[in-house]
């Protein structure tokens, strides 16, 4: 055999290897689950001995505290704005705040509401929480899809993006995103991402690091000369958003290829027959599945406001493509982790982080009672307080999780929403009661949606809550009355505060704006110009920014944006 012709055959086998290890990390996450209660005691055992001697430990009386009554007592709840001066304090450079250990660097996420935070990442942090659940998350995966799950060009993983100069924190660590960290050569672990050899995995020709939307674009457009078998997103608004910028890119794409350059320069090998070859496929109509005809597995979130519009992509997918769910997990910690093929959930992850949970139907106060993981019940939501090695101790995430079912004991929970509550008159609705009764609502009218977002307005007569709704399909005006009577009528079911509210007349009924989905597709590239990384731009339920609401609900009267594709 030519040298040439072992390489493939030597990437396969690595490949192979890599699979292996985190079908085995997933099994032997699975397998600790029996073992949950005393799990979570050692857990917190090593919280109070490692950490003992910090600021926060001193403060806290660690050294003291032997039980989860007496850390309860000891440590009041607090969201990221509580915790703010402390990480502060951790990412100017003082030592031993959080961790005896010095952070090596910054994880920063923006979540739906656009706040920006910072989480400090220790090497213990890295090695006992972070690597354990990075492996098992993708096990499943790895052991279902193994032909199109790799780290090679079968991949295309649009959270990736490694960055040539992150920013730095105030004590000089290096401060981005768990997508942009490049964990292996600092810590000397196994944490390589699916994709991460691709050909695209390294950009082929210079862009600034802000440069989000050119820097997505050669990544497709350097993919579309591969035959692709999985798509990751983590935030399935990438993998909602593809099929429309791949529709916007198409010509330039096209040209691109055919030509050898990367947005106009030279970048790559021309390919005219590639490039007529995806034409002829396309047929006027360019898609996902039309760039890569065997894919077959989309990765990526799956519950929440996902719910209501991942099972009509199939479509630009392809009929037989599968989805799996990524795990419920935020940068803070991770939440779940699937074993199993279950189409939204995993059980929690309780060889790594320590749980405690508040009912969602009320809110979080720094003394708010908790539960325990056994004590949850299925079929409800509950707010997520984490503890961990990473120096998060009673940390309120900021997000609910739905208990689905159990798995040897242990729940297994979806990503339920964001824990932001509306409430102009006591009706007290989460992000979980709207998409809960949209997607009822859909399912008996028969009306497909590709997104919403919801805002309580005052207007004329009583305080209601408008529902901007893109339907797949044009809403005749006849039918809409009967639609909005039906969200109604489902927010009331779901939500018994709502019930009540309606019930007293306090509150008006909900109304219902249809707008084309290019609505949402403007949306998504305003958040993108005002900053914001792509996998980053996260759907939102409620919408707090009144100028995006107003061009949301007005989408078709005076739309302002027109970016269609790089230039």
């Amino acid at each position: 055999m030519r040298p040439t012709d072992t390489a493939p055959r030597v990437q396969s086998d690595q490949d192979a290897a890599w699979r292996a290890r985190l079908v085995a990390a997933k099994d032997r996450f699975a397998a600790a689950l029996p073992d949950a209660a005393a799990r979570q005691r050692r857990i917190l055992a090593e919280i109070l001995t490692d950490n003992a001697d910090t600021a926060f430990g001193r403060e806290h009386g660690f050294a003291g505290l032997r039980t989860i009554d007496d850390y309860r007592a000891a440590v009041p709840l607090r969201t990221h704005q509580e915790y703010r001066p402390w990480l502060t304090r951790s990412a100017a450079g003082e030592a031993r705040v959080l961790t005896a250990e010095a952070p090596r660097l910054f994880f920063t996420t923006s979540g739906s509401t656009g706040d920006r935070k910072r989480v400090p990442v220790t090497e213990s942090f890295v090695r006992r929480v972070y690597l354990p659940f990075f492996q098992a998350a993708m096990g499943v995966p790895a052991q279902y899809h193994p032909d199109a799950f790799g780290r090679g060009a079968v991949t295309l993983n649009l959270r990736h993006d490694r960055l040539a100069r992150p920013a730095l924190s105030d004590s000089g660590r290096p401060s981005l995103g768990p997508s942009q960290a490049d964990l292996r050569g600092g810590f000397g672990v196994d944490l390589e991402e699916p994709g991460s050899r691709a050909p695209w995995a390294e950009l082929p020709v210079a862009l600034d690091d802000q440069a989000h939307l050119d820097k997505l674009y050669v990544r497709v457009r350097t993919a579309a000369e591969h035959d692709v078998r999985s798509v990751i997103g983590h935030n399935p608004t990438m993998i909602a958003m593809l099929p429309e910028l791949i529709a916007q890119w198409w010509p330039r794409l096209v040209e691109d290829i055919r030509d050898g350059t990367c947005l106009g320069v030279p970048g790559g090998t021309p390919a005219p027959a590639r490039a007529a070859e995806l034409e002829r496929r396309a047929g006027g109509r360019p898609t996902p599945a039309a760039i890569w005809p065997h894919l077959s597995l989309l990765y990526c979130w799956t519950s929440g406001v996902a719910s209501l519009y991942l099972p009509r992509l199939k479509d630009a997918y392809g009929p037989s493509v599968t989805v799996l769910p990524t795990p419920p997990a935020a940068s803070e910690g991770p939440v779940g982790v699937p074993v199993d093929q279950h189409p939204s959930a995993g059980p929690l992850a309780v060889s790594c982080v320590l749980y405690e949970f508040v009912d969602a139907s009320r809110d979080v106060a720094p003394d708010s009672p908790t539960l325990l993981h056994d004590e949850l019940e299925e079929g409800r939501d509950y707010h997520v307080v984490l503890s961990h090695l990473g120096g998060l101790y009673r940390y309120v995430l900021g997000d609910l999780a739905h208990v689905v079912d159990h798995v040897d004991g242990v729940p297994r929970v979806e990503y339920a929403g964001r824990a932001t509550l509306s409430d102009t008159v006591g009706e007290r609705l989460r992000e979980p009661h709207v998409v809960r009764a949209l997607r009822e609502a859909s399912r008996i009218a028969g009306i497909g949606v590709t997104n919403v977002t919801c805002r309580p307005e005052n207007g004329p007569g009583r305080p209601h809550h408008t529902l901007v709704v893109a339907p797949d399909q044009p809403l005749p005006p006849t039918r809409l009355p009967a639609f909005q009577d039906l969200v109604d009528k489902e927010l009331c079911r779901v939500s018994h505060d709502y019930r009540h509210a309606r019930s007293t007349g306090t509150l008006g009924a909900a109304r219902v704006v249809p707008v084309a989905a290019s609505a949402f597709t403007e949306h998504w590239h305003h958040r993108l110009a005002a900053g914001m990384r792509p996998p980053e731009i996260k759907d939102q339920v409620f919408q707090h920014d009144p100028a995006a609401w107003a061009r949301l609900r007005d989408h078709g009267r005076h739309s302002t944006h027109t970016e269609k594709r790089p230039e």
